[in-house]
């Protein structure tokens, strides 16, 4: 469903295909705290070598979509659609951005989006947020997500437990 790697642009960022000229943006944001947390990604985080080595081999992966975004010819985060369902056209969508705040993620969002229901059968797009992470909340909904449901206690970070809020967008929803 994602075999063919599209550049997307828009007024703020351009979406490319990732590739290994994208390794040291993802060494920098893997590594970066508060990415860490917002993503609830605990333990070893691959160094900029096996950075190269993930995103030299993306572009063979027809069940996944990954683009770098890209704001003035720096790299500044991911979105990537991915554990696809063929059978139930549904798809999971994740994003990290190494400077949040500036309107990257709301856009990269909008063109995923607008892309993958103008372009796939897709009928459904989910994501996890955690709930402590309300401007990443405010952002999905902005973009069409609505709230499903609630993992309770689904993270542990620094010995607190944090909820998962559940949101999907369909393809109704987006008008699409």
């Amino acid at each position: 469903m994602f075999a063919k790697k599209p550049t997307l642009i828009g007024e703020l960022v351009t979406l490319v295909p990732v590739g290994p000229e994208h390794a040291d943006g993802l060494a920098e944001l893997v590594h970066d705290p508060e990415v860490k947390r917002l993503t609830g990604s605990h333990g070893q985080v691959p160094d900029a070598e096996a950075g190269l080595r993930w995103y030299s081999t993306r572009k063979d992966h027809a069940d996944r979509l990954d683009l770098a975004i890209m704001a003035g010819g720096r790299y500044v985060g991911e979105i990537v659609l991915n554990e696809l369902d063929d059978d139930n056209l549904s798809c999971n969508l994740r994003i990290a951005l190494v400077r949040p705040g500036r309107g990257y993620g709301s856009e990269a969002i909008r063109l995923v989006l607008d892309h993958a229901f103008a372009t796939t059968p897709l009928h459904r797009i989910s994501l996890g947020v955690y709930a402590f992470n309300e401007r990443a909340v405010h952002v999905y909904e902005k973009c069409g997500f609505r709230r499903e449901g609630v993992s309770r206690d689904a993270l542990l970070w620094e010995g607190s437990f944090h909820d998962e809020i559940r949101m999907a967008v369909l393809r109704p929803d987006h008008g699409a």
